[in-house]
């Protein structure tokens, strides 16, 4: 408790780390409000869904608490992690925030509507308000815990969990069909992408989240 109110004096007292997060916040914002309209134009554009090797030869299944729920536990957990060592905010929000820019890119050049036997309209419509049903490639299902492997790669447990929940969640939608094999498979590639070019653009911001990995 004290080494924490020791960080979060230092937060406070650091100008350009306050700035820094800050940014990452407004910069995480406008993501998702690209996000947003990229999923909406998806959707009102998608043409024909297409046949898959892994979905023709599995039945779906119902995983609306993995999809939902499963990813709300996964984001608070993330949440927790920064908000142990504010130190780690601005680089973790702003390659999110990246993460979801360029994937909103690939959502507005990829129009398949979703599998034929896709059941979408079953979720919650919280969910809804991050995705649409036409969004698909890349699974950000898939990407996204794979980016926090990428980020906490120096935490040997961290990682070995970050990885583990990437393949859970990128099998989770498969099985419910709400995502093409590509699009689960593809996020991997791209993520780790995403990850090498926001290590370039934020190096400041990198370095400072390294010492809270010492």
């Amino acid at each position: 408790m004290e080494e924490l109110k020791q960080n979060y004096r230092h937060f406070w007292e650091d100008r350009d780390l306050l700035y820094s997060s800050v940014v990452g916040v407004l910069f995480l914002i406008a993501s998702l409000i690209i996000n947003y309209a990229a999923g909406m134009f998806a959707t009102l554009n998608a043409s024909n869904s297409v046949t898959d090797i892994i979905l023709d030869n599995v039945p779906r299944m119902n995983v609306e608490y993995v999809f939902v729920q499963g990813i709300l536990l996964f984001l608070a957990f993330v949440a927790y992690l920064l908000i142990k060592d504010p130190r780690r905010i601005p680089f973790a929000l702003k390659s999110i925030a990246f993460f979801v820019i360029v994937r909103s890119i690939f959502v507005s050049l990829t129009h398949f509507a979703p599998f034929p036997d896709n059941n979408f309209d079953v979720y919650g419509s919280f969910i809804k308000n991050f995705t649409f049903g036409g969004d698909l490639f890349f699974s950000g299902h898939t990407g996204l815990p794979f980016l926090m492997a990428l980020l906490f790669w120096q935490n040997k447990r961290l990682r070995f969990f970050f990885i583990c929940a990437s393949i859970f969640f990128g099998t989770a939608v498969l099985l419910g069909h709400l995502h093409y094999s590509i699009d689960v498979f593809a996020a991997f590639f791209i993520t780790d992408s995403v990850y090498r070019l926001g290590s370039g653009l934020f190096s400041k911001d990198k370095a400072l989240f390294a010492q809270t990995m010492q």
